[in-house]
């Protein structure tokens, strides 16, 4: 285990590098195969850059949605993908975006975790049925100390969390100020691990309550039973077997630990791959990653009257491990993030469809309308 931060991390060397102290010993060992975590930095592309033409092959769909490229450009789409089984039928990216270009994938990386978890639990390495804090007894005194693992999964806990992306004073933006996405604020938490531990509420279980947070603690215990990063747990378990093209990439804080609730990056068509996956059980290319009982349990739904009696923000819907179940005829699940992100999954025609966008707004009711109304009627178009 390597790693800058030894009050969680056994084997480290004291302290924690700095912009001070990263090149000199004995913090150059890890800071020097780490750089990006500390640094800003740029990937240098193995391809040219872009010649600025945009790549569309739409034919499959032209009959039943004519017109399709034009509610692409409407929805800020810069990637598009449709996957049928094994065939690509599908494909657009908008002009300056290629099939090879990574795009933040927001809240869709919670799903990502989901798979990760139901891989430690498929062992027995995490029990669901326990409280959080059996496994990380640092949450002791916040709104996690009582709640169970299977509760973060679904977000059932009543927390003092405002979503706001927008509202300065919300601890969606103290939460993303600790995890290096803005700039800090004087009395902010050092770093992730510390912004959760300050997180209060009432900690009741049943109404659904969506909250970034959950995730993150989600991914701390992951950090916790295998004694490895969480970006190493997701190489590991999940992007090393799906047959992925590319690497992903996940921002970390001031300590490495990753964004998970939000912070992958990936291409769509590796995204499609973590779709391809889920229709297809939980077994991938290179290995089974998560069990066929996991992934049946996130297909069947979870429970519409946890949706109701919370924030009903998917009405006749639900939300399980991490996981949007629309509560359908098709029995369409998804994976969502903020400014259009999809990772849409049609199991009664075996299809998978990305979206990866950038609309103006981060979450409105207008704009999921137009975007779930478009990638239904994908679907609807081919069965």
């Amino acid at each position: 285990m390597t790693g800058p931060h030894p009050a969680r991390h056994a084997g480290t060397a004291p302290g924690q590098p700095t912009l001070d102290t990263w090149q000199d010993p004995p913090h150059n060992r890890w800071a020097f195969a780490h750089l990006g975590e500390l640094v800003p930095s740029a990937v240098v592309s193995r391809r040219a850059p872009d010649a600025g033409g945009a790549t569309v092959r739409l034919d499959a769909l032209a009959d039943g949605i004519p017109d399709l490229e034009s509610r692409l450009e409407a929805t800020y789409t810069d990637a598009f993908l449709v996957l049928r089984g094994s065939e690509v039928v599908a494909e657009y990216y908008r002009s300056g975006f290629a099939p090879d270009d990574r795009h933040l994938i927001m809240s869709v990386s919670k799903s990502l975790c989901s798979l990760v978890v139901g891989s430690l639990v498929d062992e027995g390495a995490i029990d669901p049925a326990l409280p959080i804090t059996a496994y990380v007894p640092e949450l002791a005194g916040s709104v996690y100390d009582g709640p169970t693992v299977q509760h973060a999964l679904d977000m059932v806990i009543a927390i003092d969390y405002d979503e706001d992306y927008v509202n300065p004073a919300s601890e969606v933006q103290t939460h993303d100020r600790s995890a290096g996405w803005r700039r800090r604020r004087d009395g902010d938490p050092a770093d992730t691990y510390a912004f959760l531990a300050t997180l209060r509420g009432s900690g009741a279980v049943g109404a659904f309550q969506y909250c970034s947070a959950n995730t993150d603690v989600l991914a701390w215990i992951v950090e916790r039973v295998t004694g490895r990063r969480y970006a190493e747990s997701l190489s590991e378990r999940l992007w090393a077997r799906i047959g992925a093209e590319h690497d992903a990439t996940i921002t970390v804080d001031s300590t490495g630990f990753g964004f998970a609730n939000g912070g992958v990056s990936c291409t769509a068509r590796d995204l499609a791959r973590v779709g391809r996956l889920m229709l297809d059980g939980g077994a991938g290319p290179a290995g089974r990653v998560v069990s066929r009982e996991w992934v049946d349990a996130i297909l069947a739904g979870g429970d519409p009257a946890a949706m109701a009696a919370g924030d009903g923000t998917l009405p006749g819907g639900s939300y399980t491990r991490q996981w949007w179940c629309l509560g359908d005829e098709r029995g369409t699940v998804s994976g969502m993030g903020i400014h259009g992100q999809n990772l849409w999954l049609d199991p009664s025609i075996d299809t998978v469809v990305v979206k990866l966008s950038t609309w103006p707004d981060p979450d409105t009711k207008e704009w999921w309308t137009l975007q779930s109304g478009l990638l239904a009627d994908v679907c609807r178009t081919l069965g």
